[in-house]
């Protein structure tokens, strides 16, 4: 296939994916060899990301997404005018940030650093995929451990937990 034909195929594929994708995933999907479409899609990303198109093209989440440019961004909420969905509270916010430096935590260990309950915002940040279940400790009553998600990856716009800003949360 003719490097400007792959481009094409890659940016089709990235566009109507709608979520991050990783070079496994295209490859496999445009039945290419991962190296051609790693080499596409650095020729991609530098083509997108040096026009003046409204998108850029990002890693995030492990995989690759088209992103509106930010200062399109007021434009398309106006367009969209997406149905509120209610801000996470401070509580919500706090135990979030806990759980992406200290996962994967039990609720307990949770509820130390806090010093309340976190029962309710627990199942908030589970109902709206931002944190997940991903084991249970070793030891008595074998609680369960808590960590984020991608979907948590990507409402922040990161790539991995290794870009959060370094903090120095109570061990």
């Amino acid at each position: 296939m003719q490097e400007q034909s792959l481009t094409a195929l890659l940016e089709a594929m990235l566009l109507a994916a709608g979520r991050p994708v990783t070079v496994k995933e295209l490859a496999a999907a445009g039945d290419l060899s991962e190296h051609d479409t790693k080499l596409a899609l650095a020729e991609l990303e530098r083509n997108i990301n040096q026009s003046r198109r409204g998108i850029v093209l990002r890693p995030v989440a492990g995989g690759m997404q088209f992103f509106i440019r930010a200062e399109y961004k007021p434009y398309i909420q106006r367009l969209l005018q997406p149905a509120e969905k209610p801000r996470l509270s401070q509580a919500a916010l706090e135990t979030l940030a806990i759980i992406a430096y200290c996962q994967p935590i039990t609720r307990l260990k949770i509820e130390q650093i806090r010093g309340v309950q976190v029962d309710s915002v627990l199942t908030t940040l589970q109902e709206r995929d931002l944190i997940t279940v991903v084991g249970r400790k070793d030891g008595p009553g074998r609680p369960i451990l808590y960590g984020t998600t991608d979907n948590f990856l990507q409402s922040v716009g990161l790539n991995s937990l290794n870009d959060l800003p370094q903090q120095n949360l109570p061990e």
